[in-house]
């Protein structure tokens, strides 16, 4: 992002918060795994955590969109395009995986 982390801080507790959650399913996935448990439980866990991880990707963008492009564009200074042509190439690469 050629923002950087700018639009993080407003809401980084949040984001950090959905972060640790993720990580603690991704725990709990590999005890599953140590466990042998049932794959389908495993696959139904591991969707949870891409969900998880998703919805932290979309408040993340929306963030980003909402400070860092809006101030790009009041501010007149000629980056708006570039901040629109990172985060849209951030959104297509969320979109292949």
């Amino acid at each position: 992002m050629e923002g950087g982390m700018r639009g993080v801080v407003s809401d980084k507790r949040g984001l950090l918060r959905r972060l640790r959650r993720a990580e603690g399913q991704v725990r709990g996935i590999r005890r599953m795994v140590d466990d042998d448990a049932d794959c389908a439980d495993v696959l139904t866990q591991m969707c949870s955590v891409v969900g998880a991880l998703e919805v932290a990707a979309v408040g993340l963008i929306g963030r980003h969109l909402k400070e860092c492009v809006a101030e790009a564009i009041a501010s007149g200074v000629d980056t708006t395009d570039a901040e629109v042509r990172a985060m849209s190439d951030v959104v297509a690469r969320l979109l292949r995986s």
